[in-house]
């Protein structure tokens, strides 16, 4: 939660936010530090075209405004009104947090004493005021509501005061003048904390507060967290909720913005369902910034672990160094220094760089977990549009904090190896030649890769499957095997051997569970495998007729779901996947049928004859006519589990069983001559009737 306390302050004062306001950059600033950094701007300069209102100024309004921006200029400190050449300059100053922001130009009225001002009422904005966002320095000229035109950041508000409560010790007394002491109740009604002696002398219990209900601290405070969220109001018809969501202007806006203002002709949306829109994609934007957190700790890890090997290597590599040095007596040690000196350079060198680079992590790692922790508290916010007026400004944070930590970013600066040896080899004569020499790497077998899991799927009966070598391995790899399981607990097997680090494995049973892992190899030999993965094939099939294995008399349309003939003999058509494994369900609608063509459906062998009927050779099964006519569905459901096979036509069951003992791998298969056309629907689910697992009654078969 420290961590987040950077995105909880106010970058004019640094303190927290008190009732924040949201800029159209999407910039928050406390409602008392706006007005110090308004800047008024000459009249006769101004023109109206160029006013706006807080609420009503898209990001296509920027890029105009822009042109005539108040910035601030770093060499001098002094800030000017780009639009007016007459304008006078106006210093900087700096917040506590290092923006700069510009002081009000013209000075506060003096205090009126005869008059009396409420507490909470703000003294008027003046005409023509531009105020400048202290982060990314764009301006904007108020309209007449001033700082009411902007709408208030109830959620980030609402984050401060949980903020704040968490970090109290205890909850204090709101009614004592110097140190308060720790209450002791809290009135309900009056929603105060006091101690007993303010309890005593402000709130007595007699009276008109005597029926003040007074609870202790820690349950008022949760009280106040439990009670109903505040309704929001429309900045541009104060009496309005906000009731509709504008997709333009990316905006909630209420009933009468629909009817009279310029959302009339927006598309507009359902605020609780852009609002749960919203959530979920900042959700998903949050999910994946956080595997980027956790790789950049265990990078943080795999850096400290480098120090140490440095130091390690770097000790060692001395003392090797040393003993070279001394074996060749006096004549060496002049040499001996200084190739000393080199490789305690070498030494520094790499542990600065290391260090420099786990200092650079350590400060983007708290950052991106303080985002995290913003992020996660506004997401428990219950104000949808209090949530959607800060929502996209969110997202396109955390999706720019990702990017940070792309390619490049986990990546070590610095090998741990010292690549350097001492060669004792030459002769006396040439020692004043000694130099060191780049040292070969050692041979090695690969380092055990890592599956990619974002990037591995399954789709039907098929898997795919990717890894890469660890970030920081320097061994050469020369190609990569991939083993699979049975999908039923069985032994691996080799499916690829290649340079690959991607690959699609087919012909997979359907619903089955696949056990996969990876090697790699090089000269040296081969690695350890990879962690196991686990995948799930899919329960139901989607397949097609197959035009390769077909006859050539088929014709085929639909993306090759509908099939017919331009032969009067019988030709077979088998669908594109096979099924050995599970339980399966498909239907046949009758398009076409003419003069009685008598056509077959079943399954197939891959081999079976494909110029006769479906069912005259050993290598079919099939049921033929059934009362089939023009619009007929025929359904076809085999359950590999049991060895059985049933059709159906119109839903209706064609005997209990047709066929017994299948086993082995069947691909739907039909026969039909020109007189028939046939269309495939695929997906099914397994019909009411069927319950799997359960015998059936004995019965004749077909």
């Amino acid at each position: 939660m420290e961590e987040m306390e950077e995105e909880l302050k106010c970058p004019v004062c640094g303190s927290f936010y008190r009732e924040p306001i949201i800029l159209p950059c999407s910039h928050n600033i406390c409602l008392a530090c706006a007005r110090n950094i308004l800047v008024q701007t000459p009249d006769a300069e101004s023109p109206q075209s160029t006013r706006a209102s807080g609420s009503g100024v898209s990001d296509y309004d920027y890029l105009d405004l822009d042109k005539m921006s108040l910035y601030s200029e770093a060499d001098s400190g002094y800030g000017s009104y780009g639009g007016f050449a007459s304008a006078p300059t106006t210093p900087c100053q700096k917040s506590p947090n290092g923006v700069r922001v510009f002081p009000p130009a013209v000075p506060p009225p003096p205090p009126q004493h005869h008059l009396l001002q409420h507490p909470g009422s703000l003294p008027p904005i003046p005409r023509n005021s531009c105020i400048t966002c202290p982060q990314c320095h764009r301006s904007l000229i108020l309209d007449d509501r001033g700082l009411r035109g902007f709408p208030k950041n109830r959620v980030l508000e609402g984050v401060v005061d949980r903020y704040q409560q968490s970090k109290a010790a205890a909850l204090k007394c709101q009614l004592c003048e110097k140190s308060p002491k720790e209450a002791t109740v809290m009135c309900e009604q009056c929603d105060v904390f006091y101690c007993d002696p303010c309890r005593l002398r402000c709130h007595p219990p007699r009276g008109p507060l005597a029926k003040h209900r007074l609870v202790p601290p820690a349950q008022g405070r949760v009280s106040r967290r439990q009670s109903p969220r505040k309704i929001s109001t429309c900045t541009e018809h104060e009496l309005e909720n906000h009731s509709m969501y504008c997709v333009q202007c990316k905006m909630p806006v209420c009933y009468q913005c629909l009817e009279e203002g310029k959302h009339s002709t927006h598309e507009v949306k359902a605020l609780g369902a852009m609002w749960k829109l919203h959530k979920g994609q900042l959700s998903q934007a949050l999910n994946i910034l956080s595997d980027r957190a956790k790789e950049a700790k265990e990078f943080l890890v795999h850096l400290r672990n480098m120090v140490q090997h440095i130091q390690e290597n770097g000790v060692e590599f001395e003392a090797c160094l040393v003993a070279q040095c001394d074996a060749l007596i006096d004549a060496l040690n002049r040499r001996k220094a200084q190739l000393l000196s080199r490789v305690n350079k070498e030494h520094e060198h790499k542990l600065k760089v290391v260090r420099d680079q786990i200092a650079h992590c350590t400060v983007k790692l708290r950052q991106t977990t303080g985002l995290m922790e913003y992020c996660l508290e506004v997401i428990k916010e219950n104000d949808p549009s209090g949530f959607l007026q800060i929502s996209d400004a969110l997202i396109r944070r955390v999706h720019m904090t990702e990017s940070q930590w792309g390619k490049g970013t986990l990546t070590p600066r610095m090998t741990s190896d010292f690549d350097l040896t001492l060669d004792s080899g030459p002769l006396l004569q040439t020692i004043q030649q000694l130099d060191f020499v780049q040292m070969k790497v050692p041979s090695a077998v690969p380092a055990s890769p890592i599956l990619q899991l974002e990037e591995c799927c399954t789709q039907n009966n098929s898997a795919t499957l990717s890894w890469k070598q660890p970030p920081l391995s320097t061994v050469q790899v020369d190609g990569y095997i991939l083993e699979l399981d049975d999908g039923n607990g069985g032994q691996f097997r080799e499916v690829y051997v290649g340079k690959e680090t991607m690959c699609t494995v087919d012909g997979l049973h359907f619903n089955s569970t696949y056990k996969c892992r990876v090697k790699a190899f090089n000269v040296s030999g081969v690695g350890q495998y990879s962690k196991t993965l686990v995948m799930q094939t899919s329960e139901i099939a989607w397949f097609t007729f197959d035009p390769t294995s077909a006859h050539p008399d088929i014709i085929f349309s639909n993306d090759n779901l509908t099939v017919t003939c331009n032969s009067y003999d019988d030709r077979v058509v088998l669908g594109n996947t096979g099924f050995s494994r599970g339980i399966h369900y498909w239907e046949l609608s009758v398009d076409r049928y003419d003069n009685h063509p008598d056509p077959a459906f079943g399954v197939a062998r891959v081999d079976v004859l494909k110029d006769v009927m479906l069912g005259k050779d050993d290598k079919a099964w099939a049921m033929t006519d059934g009362g089939i006519s023009k619009g007929a569905t025929v359904g076809v459901l085999l359950d590999l589990t049991r060895g059985i096979l049933i059709f159906l036509v119109n839903d209706e069951q064609q005997g209990p069983i047709a066929f017994e003992a299948m086993e082995g791998l069947y691909f739907p298969a039909i026969s039909l001559n020109r007189n028939v056309q046939v269309s495939l629907h695929t997906g099914l689910a397994i019909p009411d009737f069927y319950t799997p697992g359960q015998p059936e009654h004995p019965s004749s078969v077909c």
